[in-house]
């Protein structure tokens, strides 16, 4: 086997085969993850075929319990042009799939106060299924904000000092 493919084999197996679609950088600096929960999306095949082009955005998106089933509201997944009139609608709710014990637990982790369910990573995974990693997070503090900035910005000097020598 070359080097080339060897290289390439091993970046395949350090991400488990997933290919990402979208993540959620903002949801790290404004939540604190408590818990996170990988959730199947029912989508539609035109909804397939704009996240293979990676034209999706779920910055803006959550999760809400509604009548025991789970739901992604606010996730924009942009028309293809070639699907005519069998598109989608950009902004549709899309439900989510869970096992009942998972929904049981984040139905009474949901209720909670403070807690919000937030999407942080859109991927296909090894099988080419598309798969949502969702987070049940609590909001930071102003005050937390900053430190967490500080010790990103102390962990870079020391990398860049390690790094001179």
């Amino acid at each position: 086997m070359s080097k080339n493919k060897k290289e390439k084999k091993d970046a395949t197996q350090q991400n488990k085969g997933e290919r990402p679609i979208s993540e959620n950088r903002r949801a790290q600096h404004k939540y604190l993850t408590l818990e996170q929960i990988e959730c199947g999306i029912v989508l539609r095949g035109s909804e397939v075929k704009s996240m293979r082009e990676g034209k999706v955005s779920i910055q803006e998106a959550y999760g809400r319990i509604q009548k025991g089933e789970l739901w992604l509201l606010g996730c924009d997944i942009p028309e293809i042009q070639q699907a005519t009139i069998w598109n989608h609608e950009p902004r549709r709710p899309r439900k989510l799939l869970v096992q009942k014990r998972q929904l049981e637990k984040l139905t009474a982790r949901a209720r909670e106060k403070g807690y919000t369910l937030v999407p942080l990573k859109l991927y296909f995974n090894s099988r080419g299924i598309a798969k949502l990693l969702l987070g049940v997070c609590k909001g930071k503090k102003s005050h937390d904000k900053r430190e967490a900035l500080k010790r990103a910005d102390v962990n870079r000097q020391i990398e860049r000092t390690i790094r001179r020598r």
